[in-house]
């Protein structure tokens, strides 16, 4: 079982013997989860592919990975040899795989997932269509557990209260707004599986999910009650007791699907989209099911004003952090032997001593040059690439402290950058500085926002293939929702509200060459209410200079460079009491006016 060929080999002798003809394999856990624990990495296990999204599919002569453009380059790296096609996908969100069942399973054939990893969502889509096809949708076997030697076990790290100090709303009041929503759909009881949503609903946080200050629950909240399914030893006594006194039993994790087996009937408000298939259909026959978005995700996206000055003093922090390290990288570059593994490694120790950081957000992009152009590059021990000569590096790096999440992307030049390289670092800036400036009606539906990023790079013939912004949770998952600047298809719950905070980070990725992205992360603030109505725009959060080196002035407007200006100024007025010696001459220097 050492190699790709020989668990894929594996599951077809397990999908022979359960008489099922194909075999899905979701990138999703019970929590659908877009970062998952090692025990639910199983398209991951049997493919070799390790991007964080993408489907695989296996039948008895075909194997494959159906992933976007994010990950081409290195899913075709990662499958080679394997006997795994790479099936490409325009977005995440593409149907093409559930045609391709359609198209080649025959009538009477038999389809396996398992459907507790199998969002409620993502089953209706799957059996409508499979049912015109004559195909069988088998969801009641997990065919991974019977050939997945020492497979990973649930986490176990401890989960603890987040600061107070750093919690403006109390538990109680957060569960009493949930209940109001509740009352509003029609339900008596709420079931909840996503561990962001329940992280901070009960102002809670743990360590199950790498980067992610999150533990695998799943919630039942009820008109007086709730009750928080967590495995047995990951929380304490004091904290069950603090838990108690605001209503809240703790109970198995194993419980959940019991314990919904057995309601007594009523209504239950669930997610479609943020449940699976297998807790769905645990769902005792007498109760009236009620589907729509957890009312705990439209909440968290909305930032309070206290959370929001929380993020800025982050913010303040994380960019202090990144001078001192910026300001080393300058000292060094094409002087000591510096790697893309160096610079996580000098990035992550700068944050570590920044007050209130608790760990990185995310695994650390640093790609040089080529590796650049591949937008979810990791270097490791075995590939990666020292930083010398000429060229671009592109570094996108996070923090999670315990006020607020942060995500930045910045390229610097390395040596001369070249002419072409400076006009794509410009036009990139360009696309971001159009989205930063932009004011919009409130309740704009956010992926309408995201041409305007783009509008400069189409100009120029010129596109990428990722969203321009996802939401970001506070001191909670780097990636959150309702609301994302991308290609999606517009839903009424990704309206742009006050108090979200999303990033900006358009890009440009010449394969083989060098790829460009500049991210910051803006919150919605007010803007004006007029005769036309009540708009909003985007207040800047992220604190750290865009390299002026890289840019080609006769690309940009007076506005634009005003913009840039004004940034910087703020960036050296709020970062310079927090930096002294060569941080603080690196940030004078790299925030002059230009």
């Amino acid at each position: 079982m050492d190699t790709i060929p020989q668990r894929i080999a594996s599951l077809r002798a397990a999908m022979k013997n359960a008489g099922v003809d194909a075999c899905l394999v979701p990138s999703s856990d019970p929590h659908i989860s877009e970062y998952l624990p090692k025990r639910w990495q199983a398209r991951q296990w049997l493919s070799g592919f390790t991007g964080s999204m993408g489907t695989l599919i296996v039948s008895a002569d075909f194997a494959g990975v159906w992933a976007d453009g994010r990950y081409w380059v290195q899913a075709e790296q990662e499958l080679a040899g394997t006997g795994v096609e790479l099936m490409k996908i325009d977005t995440a969100a593409s149907s093409l795989h559930l045609q391709w069942l359609a198209d080649t399973l025959k009538p009477g054939q038999t389809l396996a997932v398992d459907g507790d990893v199998l969002g409620l969502a993502a089953a209706k889509a799957l059996q409508a269509a499979l049912e015109p096809s004559g195909v069988a949708l088998r969801t009641d076997i997990d065919l991974i557990d019977a050939i997945y030697p020492g497979r990973p076990a649930l986490p176990a790290a401890a989960v603890y209260q987040h600061d107070a100090a750093y919690a403006p709303e109390s538990r109680a009041a957060k569960l009493a707004r949930v209940r109001e929503a509740m009352r509003a759909a029609g339900a008596e009881r709420h079931f909840i599986s996503t561990l962001d949503d329940i992280a901070w609903l009960f102002n809670l946080r743990g360590a199950d999910v790498s980067y992610n200050p999150v533990f695998i629950a799943h919630a039942l909240v009820e008109a007086g009650s709730a009750t928080l399914f967590v495995a047995p030893g990951k929380i304490d006594a004091a904290l069950a007791a603090q838990l108690a006194a605001d209503g809240v039993r703790v109970v198995d994790y194993a419980e959940a699907k019991p314990a919904l087996s057995a309601l007594p009937g009523g209504a239950l408000l669930i997610d479609p989209r943020r449940v699976t298939l297998g807790l769905r259909q645990a769902v005792a026959d007498g109760v009236k099911v009620i589907e729509a978005i957890n009312p705990s995700t439209l909440m968290k996206s909305r930032k309070s004003a206290a959370e929001a000055e929380h993020v800025r003093r982050a913010m303040e922090q994380d960019g202090a952090a990144l001078a001192e390290f910026f300001a080393w990288f300058e000292a060094n570059v094409n002087q000591a032997r510096i790697t893309e593994l160096t610079i996580d490694e000098e990035i992550t120790a700068a944050r570590a001593r920044r007050p209130g950081f608790v760990s990185p957000s995310f695994g650390t992009i640093a790609g040089f040059n080529a590796n650049g152009a591949l937008p979810h590059y990791h270097a490791t021990p075995e590939a990666h690439s020292e930083i010398k000569g000429d060229g671009l590096l592109l570094i996108d790096s996070g923090g999670q402290y315990l006020g607020g999440t942060t995500d930045i992307t910045r390229v610097l030049a390395v040596g001369s950058p070249s002419a072409e390289q400076k006009r794509d670092f410009t036009l990139v800036l360009k696309g971001t500085l159009a989205l930063s400036m932009a004011h919009f009606p409130r309740g704009t539906l956010s992926p309408m926002l995201d041409a305007l990023a783009r509008a400069p790079l189409w100009q120029h013939d010129i596109d990428f293939g990722h969203g321009t912004g996802h939401g970001v949770g506070y001191f909670l998952n780097v990636h959150e929702g309702p609301q994302s600047i991308s290609r999606a298809v517009p839903e009424p719950h990704m309206a742009m509200q006050e108090g979200m905070i999303t990033s900006i980070e358009p890009g440009v990725y010449r394969a083989g060459q060098w790829g460009v992205r500049i991210e910051n992360l803006v919150l919605n603030v007010a803007s004006e209410q007029n005769q036309f109505g009540d708009f909003l725009k985007f207040e800047t959060l992220t604190l750290c200079p865009i390299d002026r080196r890289c840019i080609d002035h006769s690309l940009l407007t007076r506005p634009e460079i005003a913009w840039l200006n004004g940034y910087h100024a703020e960036v050296r007025a709020r970062l310079l009491p927090l930096v002294d010696g060569a941080a603080r001459d690196w940030l004078l220097a790299n925030t002059e006016t230009l």
